[in-house]
């Protein structure tokens, strides 16, 4: 699917829209966000909510959600900053199971700016021949299998190393694009143009950036989690299509034929008799703080980032579990931080996006990990409190 170049994504959203707006039997709530799932019995209920005029409820006996993904959580991310995971958060404090949730990818090429979200440098302007070169004109990946076009995980390490060692990165486009990357790439072109940055003449400074999360709420083939009345769709999900390691333009594909499969599956139960609107509006519902995820981001990105090890994920588990425990600012980015961390540190190999330096080698047979809020947070405890190393523990696990 392609739309005004590379505009695609935009094309859609402004599609969708559209959509939602001219149907009559959808309401938007703008300004509103879902603070908690309700659930009675283990069945979902109802949402707890914050909007314009205050904390309020909805009663529901069945709810889809599709917020999107992690990558808020991370400093260089090329998400929204505000995106932290909540529906991971909101599905977790239900009960429902979290699967693959320490697979979360890097992108090798975001534009370098202290613009954020930063600006996405797609794959496809390497595909067109432009190459990766570092601060002294060298192109480091020509050495690699697949080059400058080795999978995402190879290339963003890669890339990392540079700048890790104090080197920047970029991309040259200018023999294989050169004036015609604003016709090829007009949203790429902007976007750089804005940064002061032509690609058709100058190098376009590069550098990794979370941009998509593979793991997420366990669903099954119709977007159902574990909790009754829950479906999950989009990146928030994890069908486990993807792997450790999506392919480009994939994600677009399952979110449409996941949410589909969700809708019809709603449509095809019975009315469920569940809590009234009158019985929802007499829960409690708690004046909820806003999410700040100062404390947590630096924590994200020093740990949980394209190469890992033991003593950074133990770091990790350490200084987020109090905040993911505190019931605070924090808690909530920090609780889905803390499902990364905890999964990563027990995940004693490295496997598409999850790479640890301490466990380069990859099993020979994959496995993948269930957990859900109340084994997260033991483990973590565990992780935490343990004389012994991580890796020691990563081993048992």
């Amino acid at each position: 699917m392609h739309a005004e170049g590379d505009g695609s994504g935009a094309a859609i959203v402004r599609a969708l829209a559209a959509a939602v707006l001219r149907t009559p039997s959808i309401t938007v709530l703008e300004g509103t966000e879902v603070r908690r799932l309700l659930t009675e019995n283990g069945v979902i209920a109802g949402l707890a909510c914050i909007g314009p005029k205050g904390c309020f409820t909805l009663p529901a006996s069945e709810i889809v959600l599709a917020t999107g993904g992690l990558g808020g959580l991370y400093e260089a991310t090329t998400n929204p900053s505000g995106n932290f995971g909540q529906g991971i958060m909101l599905a977790a404090r239900a009960g429902a199971i979290l699967a693959d949730m320490e697979f979360v990818q890097f992108h090798p090429t975001a534009l370098s700016s202290p613009r954020r979200p930063l600006a996405l440098v797609s794959e496809a302007v390497r595909g067109e021949g432009a190459l990766l070169l570092n601060e002294n004109g060298e192109r480091f990946m020509a050495a690699v299998p697949g080059a400058e076009l080795a999978s995402r995980d190879i290339v963003a390490r890669a890339i990392d190393r540079e700048i890790l060692r104090g080197g920047k990165v970029f991309l040259d486009a200018r023999r294989a694009l050169g004036s015609g990357f604003s016709t090829r790439f007009p949203s790429i072109d902007l976007l750089c143009r804005e940064a002061g940055i032509d690609p058709a003449r100058e190098l376009v400074p590069v550098r990794p950036a979370v941009h998509y999360h593979m793991g997420g709420v366990a669903t099954d083939g119709r977007g159902r989690s574990s909790v009754p009345g829950l479906w999950v769709a989009g990146e928030t999900a994890c069908t486990g299509l993807h792997g450790a390691n999506r392919l480009a333009s994939n994600s677009l594909l399952e979110a449409a034929a996941m949410g589909m499969r969700a809708a019809q599956d709603i449509a095809g139960r019975p009315a469920y008799a569940g809590k009234q609107a009158a019985d929802i509006a007499t829960l409690p519902v708690p004046d909820f703080p806003a999410a700040d995820l100062s404390p947590v981001r630096p924590v994200v990105s020093r740990h949980l980032g394209i190469v890992r090890h033991a003593e950074g994920l133990t770091g990790a588990i350490r200084d987020l579990l109090p905040l993911a425990e505190r019931n605070g600012p924090a808690s909530d980015p920090a609780l889905v931080a803390l499902a990364i961390a905890v999964f990563a540190a027990l995940r004693a190999e490295s496997r598409g996006a999850h790479f640890r330096d301490d466990f380069p080698e990859k099993h020979a047979t994959a496995t993948r990990r269930r957990l859900n809020l109340s084994d997260i947070l033991t483990i973590a405890h565990e992780f935490s409190s343990s004389s012994h190393s991580s890796a020691g523990l990563a081993r048992s696990a």
